[in-house]
C-alpha cells in the first residue's frame, strides 16, 4: 500500500475522512494504527469519527489518564484506544499490558505512539495529522514495515 493523503477541508467533513481512513486501515491489513500529530491536531476527534464509522456506540474520549479505553465495534469486536501522552516510561506501558493489547489482533488506535515506539509491532499503519488552519487538516497514511 502506497502512502495516501486524505484532505479534510473543514472539520464538518471529518466523517468523510474517517470513512476514507477506515478503508485505508482495511486495505493495509494492519490492526495497530499509530496517530501522530501535534497537541490539538485532532487525533482524538479523528478517532471518535473513525469509531462511529466502525459502529462503536460508546462515548469515545481520550484515555489520557487510564491509558487505554476499550470499545466494541458494530460486530461486537474489541477496539482498543490508547493515549500514551502521560506515560512516564516504556516499562509503565509494559506493566499495564500494552504489548498484549498490541499483539491481540484486535484494532488498536494509538495516540502519542513515539513514547512507546519499541513496543509497536510491524507492520502498522501510521496516520499523521497536519493542521493547515483552524478548520482544515491533512491526514497522511503509510504502512510501516
Amino acid at each position: 500500500m502506497l502512502p495516501q493523503t486524505i484532505a479534510v477541508p473543514t472539520l464538518a467533513e471529518l466523517p468523510i475522512a474517517a470513512q476514507a481512513l477506515h478503508a485505508a486501515i482495511a486495505e493495509s491489513g494492519c490492526t495497530v494504527v499509530a496517530f501522530e500529530g501535534e497537541m490539538g491536531a485532532g487525533k482524538t476527534t479523528l478517532i471518535r469519527a473513525l469509531a462511529a464509522t466502525l459502529g462503536v456506540q460508546d462515548d469515545v474520549s481520550s484515555p489520557t489518564f487510564a491509558l487505554v479505553n476499550e470499545y466494541r465495534d458494530g460486530r461486537q469486536q474489541p477496539v482498543y484506544h490508547f493515549d500514551f501522552y502521560r506515560i512516564n516510561s516504556v516499562a509503565e506501558a509494559e506493566q499495564m499490558g500494552a504489548a498484549e493489547y498490541l499483539d491481540s489482533g484486535y484494532l488498536c488506535l494509538v495516540e502519542w505512539p513515539a513514547r512507546v515506539a519499541v513496543l509497536l509491532p510491524t507492520p502498522r499503519l501510521e496516520v499523521r495529522l497536519a493542521v493547515l488552519d483552524d478548520q482544515s487538516r491533512e491526514i497522511e497514511t503509510e504502512v510501516i514495515n
